[in-house]
């Protein structure tokens, strides 16, 4: 199969995204000075830019590769909030009809403070109680309504621990697609890890995995393959995926795992790599492609978007270029 053959399954296909929404700010100026009231820098504010952070930039990597994402999620009812439903997200391609403005919480932002084109401070803004059931029953129904109204290929769980994906809501949301026959993929963190029983897809990091398994995970094939084992016998999911930064990844399917070196690259900035790399393997998998044709195309996308400053979806044509190469 050639790379367009590729490119042209991912064109046809719906992905829901369900998660933590958050706004990716980054502040930018320059240091000519330290402070008289502190022995800290003083930065001078030259521009601010709102990128699309979260299972936002999942569904922005979905629209990259050529899919519809449909993007499902609660931040406050604010005015970041109103913001990223009304203009950063419309601005971006990706749709907002998902998006529940709550008043029980306040919307992420995640503000990272640059100054000579280095990050000197991030401020996080945000708040990682659970969902009201109120709100949860809305995140439902408007699953619901959009399984109904579009031919919807995968649901993707993005979780960053914020309180969007609550063990109710995971449980419901797998048993909602497992009925409606839809692909189901997690980017797991911590606090739910494993709450995903079911789900076809599950990929961790290798930080996630050795913080979450009774023993340590190494990058060797054996102890990647044990991790594997333990992690189906607790979860029951079809695939693993184990991201395990300049090693690549580990990608296992029935009884057969392996690991998949990546190429030497020039490191910028790793925010936002586990977003690129779910969305291009949950939309490999669930367009049938073999598992070394989308560990190869994973390792290229997540090795892509590191090499630039901030969070970026995946650039198609520099990764088709890659592909053939």
């Amino acid at each position: 199969m050639d790379s367009e053959d590729i490119f042209q399954k991912f064109a046809n296909q719906h992905i829901i995204v369900v998660g933590d929404v958050m706004i990716d700010r980054y502040l930018s100026g320059s240091v000519s000075r330290i402070s008289p009231e502190a022995p800290v820098p003083v930065v001078l504010q030259q521009s601010i830019e709102d990128r699309l952070g979260g299972a936002a930039n999942v569904a922005l990597n979905i629209q990259a590769l050529g899919g519809t994402s449909h993007l499902c999620s609660v931040c406050g009812n604010d005015a970041e909030g109103r913001k990223l439903k009304d203009s950063i997200l419309p601005a971006s391609g990706v749709s907002g009809e998902g998006i529940i403005l709550s008043e029980s919480r306040r919307t992420t932002i995640k503000t990272r403070v640059l100054a000579n084109k280095q990050q000197m401070l991030r401020v996080d803004a945000e708040d990682t109680h659970d969902l009201s059931d109120a709100d949860s029953q809305i995140v439902l129904q408007s699953l619901e309504t959009m399984l109904d109204k579009y031919p919807v290929q995968a649901i993707i769980m993005q979780d960053y621990n914020k309180g969007v994906l609550s063990p109710f809501l995971i449980k419901e949301i797998i048993q909602l697609a497992t009925k409606s026959g839809v692909f189901t993929a997690v980017d797991p963190k911590k606090d739910n890890f494993f709450a995903y029983k079911g789900v076809d897809l599950f990929k961790p990091n290798l930080k996630e995995v050795n913080e979450s398994c009774p023993f340590p995970v190494e990058t060797n094939l054996a102890s990647l393959e044990n991790a594997a084992s333990f992690l189906v016998t607790q979860i029951n999911n079809r695939y693993t995926m184990l991201t395990l930064s300049e090693k690549g990844l580990f990608l296992k399917f029935n009884q057969s795992g392996e690991l998949y070196p990546t190429t030497v690259r020039n490191i910028a900035d790793v925010s936002g790599a586990g977003d690129t790399v779910i969305s291009i393997a949950t939309m490999g998998l669930a367009a049938g492609l073999d598992v070394e044709t989308v560990a190869r195309l994973s390792n290229l996308a997540g090795g892509q978007v590191c090499e630039f400053p901030g969070v970026v979806p995946v650039n198609v044509s520099l990764l088709k270029t890659e592909f053939y190469n």
